[in-house]
């Protein structure tokens, strides 16, 4: 039996097929046209429809056998659809501003400590509730033919089967979910003034939706005998795929940006994670729960130094048949760099969740390198998820461990570095598609394919090299990190004047 996960991201859909015993049978990738028809801020729903479509095809084609997908997406952003299914908005990105009105609205109406308890999370206009509360008020022609709203996994569940079922870790990003009643807030939606039935179904991850619709099945040509099951938001999926799962245990993903995802059992008391601006979310037994701790850049930071500041060593990479990337790790030293970077390119994720932040090369001399810079950027995302690890501890989420996925584990230095400034063991594990292999995972329980993820993750995931911390650059990392963690509030006020 083979099963897949699709896996929808906010620049491209990933597809990959497995086989019961984990071999890989196929993998698909494509992207979305780049900014048609839509503004700054915002994402072509249709065309996210019509890349997942045109993946379905492609892996049936490759493997007829395929007998179900699990579907994992990105969060916040909503599908809004009119009576027949029809897009009639732009989906708007986390990025985008608008919202900021109607959080205000929210919080005057319901209260911080309210919205705190029951979603789980402080109200910011990233959620998708305050963007449907806005285009209500600015868009009433949107809104009044408005029948349907999805964010992006039960759009296309909605599309594939005719079934409304969304999953639990992704309904939290709307910000309207009760996170402990597992159903949405009337109170929240109430003082929204939005109608919650305009939403989908709140269910389990790996919840059985249904097979494939006959005319969608016949416009792909594909067996209308496929299955869909409902997988959850992608960070959640991520750490199923890493086989993070239980309390103490976090991800470690680094991809274009650098997220964890630590898992807890026990709901800390008052508002001590939301004060650090995590949101608690719903995780995949009644008593675990996760958070996600990121920072908006990982390797998209290290690929703009290589890209603007290290095209000299273009010409030694080739002739070595290897990478920049790997060139520059060869011309580093195991020594701390004293460099320090504070890695708000994009502005700061949690915890400060501060969009106007700057990043910023500290203590430089004409003596270092490109090579050092490389090393900075690696030790300042480094200590930047030190600053989280010990805020989490703080509010009572201990991280113990921490399993590593995405394009920059494959980075041996990278990661022992991290364990050395982290002060945890870091292994690598087998898959660098952590978002499908979970959607496969929960796919294959609710098909039977394994009894559950414990089995699932035997057969799937694999651990690979494990990188502890080592005593003596610990303490060396320790001096420099003391620096790091007044850094943000030195450089704050300078990106301030910056914006005069």
């Amino acid at each position: 039996m083979f099963i897949a996960g699709l896996d929808v991201g906010s620049t491209n859909v990933k597809i990959t097929v497995m086989n019961r015993n984990g071999e890989i049978a196929h993998y698909g990738y494509r992207d979305y046209p780049s900014n048609r028809n839509v503004e700054a801020h915002e994402i072509n729903v249709v065309d996210i429809w019509e890349a997942a479509k045109i993946l379905l095809k492609d892996a049936m084609a490759a493997v007829p056998q395929l007998s179900a997908v699990g579907i994992t997406s990105f969060g916040e952003s909503m599908a809004i659809l009119d009576a027949d299914g029809e897009v009639l908005f732009p989906a708007m990105m986390y990025t985008d501003p608008r919202g900021t009105e109607e959080v205000e609205l929210l919080r005057e109406r319901l209260g911080d400590d309210f919205i705190c308890a029951t979603a789980g999370t402080n109200a910011y206009p990233m959620y998708s509730l305050p963007k449907l509360m806005w285009i209500k008020k600015h868009r009433p022609d949107v809104y009044e033919k408005t029948q349907h709203i999805c964010l992006i996994s039960d759009y296309l569940i909605f599309k594939l089967t005719g079934e409304r079922k969304i999953d639990y870790a992704l309904a939290a990003r709307t910000m309207g979910l009760d996170i402990r009643k597992k159903e949405w807030s009337p109170e929240i939606f109430e003082a929204a003034g939005i109608c919650k039935s305009l939403f989908s179904q709140p269910v389990p991850a790996g919840t059985y939706a249904g097979r494939i619709l006959p005319d969608v099945a016949a416009e792909l040509g594909i067996s209308n005998e496929l299955k869909i099951v409902v997988s959850c938001h992608d960070q959640a999926a991520a750490a199923v795929g890493a086989n993070v799962m239980r309390a103490g245990i976090a991800t470690d993903g680094c991809g274009t940006l650098q997220c964890m995802t630590p898992v807890f059992s026990i709901l800390p008391e008052g508002r001590t994670l939301q004060d650090n601006q995590y949101a608690i979310v719903p995780f995949l037994r009644e008593d675990t729960y996760c958070t996600y701790a990121f920072s908006f850049v990982g390797g998209s930071l290290t690929k703009w130094f290589v890209s603007h500041f290290a095209t000299a060593y273009e010409a030694e990479a080739a002739e070595t048949n290897e990478s920049i990337y790997q060139v520059l790790e060869q011309k580093m030293t195991d020594e701390p760099t004293g460099i320090l970077v504070l890695p708000h390119f994009a502005g700061a994720g949690t915890p400060y969740m501060d969009t106007q932040s700057k990043g910023a090369f500290v203590g430089m001399t004409l003596h270092h390198t490109p090579a050092d810079m490389f090393k900075a950027i690696m030790e300042g995302i480094a200590y930047e998820m030190r600053i989280n690890m010990e805020r989490l501890k703080n509010s009572g989420v201990q991280i113990n461990e921490l399993h590593a996925t995405g394009g920059c584990a494959k980075s041996k230095l990278w990661l022992q570095l991290k364990a050395d400034i982290l002060g945890v063991p870091i292994t690598r594990m087998s898959t660098d598609e952590a978002g499908t292999i979970g959607g496969i995972m929960l796919t294959g329980v609710a098909t039977g394919v394994y009894a559950d993820l414990d089995e699932a993750a035997k057969m799937l995931v694999q651990p690979l090299d494990t990188y502890y911390p080592r005593a003596d650059m610990q303490a060396k990392y320790d001096k420099h990190y003391q620096r790091y963690s007044r850094l943000y509030d030195a450089i704050r006020p300078l990106a301030e004047d910056s914006e005069e």
